[in-house]
């Protein structure tokens, strides 16, 4: 697949264009307006851009429009923070661990107050370290939309994923299995914190690029409808948000080529401790390789004004009041809550899933660092492929996200179903090596579009100026949805005879993922969201005017009785 045919300056295609459902936009397209699109002239216009519902005082004379560089940036962040390092091998370098400590142990280990099998403490490290994730991005999110300071949260947990990365040169010998637990633990929190707030910055991106601005003027002159504009806005985002998996998956497919050269050097095959070390080293590297690709970002992001603490609110004040007006008036955005309660429910019906199969694949291939790189490079290579080709179908066939994130679910319903089989029979289901690569093909292909394709619905769905606190709101739904789900499954796996049935979560996991996607299918309307997002906007306008109103009175009042 060649890189121009997602990177060239064709991407917004001009004309009429496919709605947030995938039907065709209405009303003709001036010339004019088009011209405006193709050529992203005038990017530094300062017209307003309240049209679009923003109550920031977002205009575009105010927001600093959004260069290549500024954009290159953004992706090759993405390339490094690529999951090799604390949500790949970091899982495999744990697991290998505690199977060498329970062999030695008679096959369990004491975790958590009782004797445990291997598959269930991982499961129950899952659900912990998912819980505080929540936690924390609950207390961060309701402050970062606030002034220009979110980028040093994104770069504060970066810094703790670097150091987490390469600590895990020490912990590297069955004893330390402890030692190990806790840095897989605090390095999934900071990998999903970093991805969460690296994500959230995109809808601003890709609003502020020439393209956009140049939308957004040919709709204020009357140029474009309403619906073609929203058409544009989506494309946009699911241009940047494709791109950047594209490049991210090319980017890990080189990093796993030179793995292989490191593994090959390291003789990880020569017994369990060099694979031990192998493992250790491999995080340390792909983590080496994520600092280096991801300090353009932190030099070229440009501070872009979020929204205003409210009268008579101090930023620390501000944030609880964001958390309280959020639940309060939420409820008004309906179709993000049905998205939100879908999300929760089929997150945590992938997540477990890839956790339940990461296990028996560990089990399958024996924990051998270069056959789960050689499967890595596989998996990898058909994400590239899987994105690739559906960002260009959405492109070529003007198809809405909705449409394209119905195939992925239709994905995950198979694959939880082919796991579900293994209960019945040892031929299929995960049980044999030939299944673990036509899987690792399967999921990059079908289901890894996902992590594209479901932020941009989360995209969609936000009011714009909340984006860091949707964010974090929808990822706590998916981090809570991610410990509940993994906690079931252990006790499924403890419930079964004799307590070492991995298959058995399986059952639980098909009809979750069934459910979630048929009410995702059925209920989520992208339309009707754009029309909840704006009368929210200007409710929120107007209790926030109310609110300065009341300040200044108050004001006023006191002067007058000094």
């Amino acid at each position: 697949m060649a890189a121009e045919d997602l990177l060239g300056p064709d991407d917004v295609v001009v004309g009429a264009r496919a709605d947030a459902n995938g039907k065709k936009a209405r009303g003709p397209v001036d010339k004019a307006a088009t011209d405006d699109v193709a050529t992203g002239q005038g990017g530094d216009d300062d017209d307003d851009d309240d049209d679009d519902g923003d109550d920031d005082g977002d205009d575009d004379g105010a927001v600093a429009m959004t260069t290549q560089g500024e954009m290159r940036a953004w992706y090759l962040y993405y390339v490094g923070a690529n999951g090799l390092a604390l949500f790949n091998f970091g899982p495999s370098a744990l697991q290998n661990l505690l199977d060498q400590a329970a062999t030695a142990s008679g096959g369990l280990l004491d975790f958590a107050g009782r004797r445990r099998d291997v598959n269930s403490i991982v499961l129950l490290a899952n659900g912990m370290s998912f819980a505080l994730q929540a936690v924390l991005m609950l207390a961060i999110g309701a402050y970062a939309d606030f002034g220009t300071g979110r980028r040093w949260v994104l770069l504060l947990w970066s810094a703790v994923a670097y150091a987490i990365g390469l600590a895990w040169l020490a912990v590297h010998e069955p004893a330390r299995w402890r030692a190990a637990l806790g840095l897989y633990m605090v390095g999934l929190i900071a990998y999903q914190l970093t991805l969460t707030y690296w994500t959230a910055a995109f809808p601003a991106l890709a609003r502020n690029t020439a393209r956009l601005r140049a939308s957004r003027r040919a709709f204020e002159r009357g140029r474009l409808t309403r619906a073609e504009l929203d058409a544009r806005d989506e494309l946009e985002r699911s241009r940047l948000s494709n791109v950047a998996f594209w490049l991210q998956s090319v980017g890990e497919v080189l990093m796993l080529a030179v793995i292989v050269a490191i593994m090959h050097g390291l003789g990880v095959d020569a017994s369990p401790e060099r694979n031990s070390w192998g493992l250790s080293v491999l995080i340390a590297f792909a983590t080496a390789c994520w600092i280096a690709l991801s300090l353009p970002w932190f030099v070229m992001e440009k501070s872009r004004p979020g929204i205003r603490v409210p009268p008579g609110r101090t930023i620390l004040t501000a944030g609880l009041w964001q958390l309280r007006e959020a639940m309060t008036h939420m409820w008004r955005l309906k179709q993000s809550l049905v998205y939100l309660v879908g999300y929760f429910l089929l997150g945590d019906s992938l997540n477990t899933t890839v956790t339940v199969i990461a296990t028996l694949q560990n089990q399958v291939v024996s924990y051998n660092t270069l056959t789960l790189t050689y499967l890595l490079l596989v998996g990898i290579g058909a994400q590239a492929v899987g994105i690739g080709s559906f960002w260009l179908i959405q492109r070529r066939f003007a198809i809405g996200a909705k449409a394209m994130f119905n195939v992925v679910m239709v994905a995950i319903v198979l694959l939880d179903g082919w796991g579900m089989v293994g209960n019945w029979t040892g031929r299929f289901g995960f049980h044999n090596p030939w299944e673990i690569w036509l899987y690792q093909a399967f999921y990059g292909f079908c289901v890894c579009p996902w992590y594209s394709y479901s932020q941009i619905i989360i995209s969609s769905v936000t009011p714009r100026g909340h984006e860091f606190l949707f964010f974090s709101v929808f990822n706590i739904a998916g981090k809570a949805s991610s410990f509940i789900g993994p906690f079931i499954s252990s006790a499924i796996i403890d419930a079964s005879p004799g307590g070492r049935n991995n298959s058995a979560p399986f059952y639980f996991l098909f009809a979750l993922s069934l459910a979630s996607a048929a009410f995702i299918w059925t209920f989520l309307d992208l339309d009707r969201s754009a029309r909840e997002q704006e009368a929210f906007l200007a409710e929120e306008r107007h209790r926030v005017r109310r609110a300065s109103e009341a300040v200044v009175d108050g004001r006023d009042e006191g002067r007058l009785r000094a």
